[in-house]
């Protein structure tokens, strides 16, 4: 029995399970917070048909230290299919030219926008720049004019993107706990 139970052990080891918490947050209706720019230099882009090799850069960049799996497992078309969506918007952060982040946005269901992804590349953490792309994106999803916008988070994620996301006026509605292979 106990040989059984450590090489169960040994396997999720190997397999790299993880616990992770995950926070569900969301807004009825636009934040009035204000935000000012950070520094000059600043643009938003709206990728209209990004290419699949594209954004699997972004999506790494950003989210490869925090376990970002979802879209990494996705053939090429599937995941072609989703970002070609008209209703799936993607916006990179530019600082000085250079991709520094990036934000999507799911249109697809009615009467909402999902922020399914969010975040900087490690190079610009710590310059006030996600809490003005945050701001950014509220307005941008707010722009569509949706009656409720949300997104979720987890204890994977930058440990400053729960507090964030409720500074910026998201509420928690929902929150549950998983065991996550990594």
């Amino acid at each position: 029995m106990w040989l059984a139970k450590m090489l169960e052990a040994c396997e999720e080891v190997n397999n790299e399970f993880v616990d992770v918490t995950i926070f569900y947050l969301e807004m009825l209706a636009p934040s009035d917070r204000s935000i000012s720019t950070p520094r000059d230099g600043l643009a938003v882009v709206h990728a209209q048909s990004p290419t699949v090799p594209y954004y699997r850069s972004l999506y790494d960049a950003v989210g490869g230290e925090y376990y970002w799996l979802s879209r990494r497992k996705l053939s090429d078309a599937e995941l072609a299919a989703i970002i070609h969506d008209p209703l799936n918007d993607l916006h990179v952060l530019h600082v000085d030219g250079t991709p520094a982040g990036f934000a999507e946005l799911d249109r697809r269901q009615p009467n909402e926008v999902e922020l399914v992804q969010f975040g900087l590349m490690p190079d610009f953490i710590g310059q006030g720049l996600g809490k003005w792309f945050l701001k950014w994106t509220i307005d941008k999803a707010w722009s569509h004019q949706p009656q409720r916008f949300w997104l979720h988070t987890c204890t994977l994620d930058h440990n400053a993107a729960l507090p964030t996301y409720k500074k910026a006026g998201f509420i928690q509605y929902k929150q549950e706990d998983i065991r996550r292979e990594l």
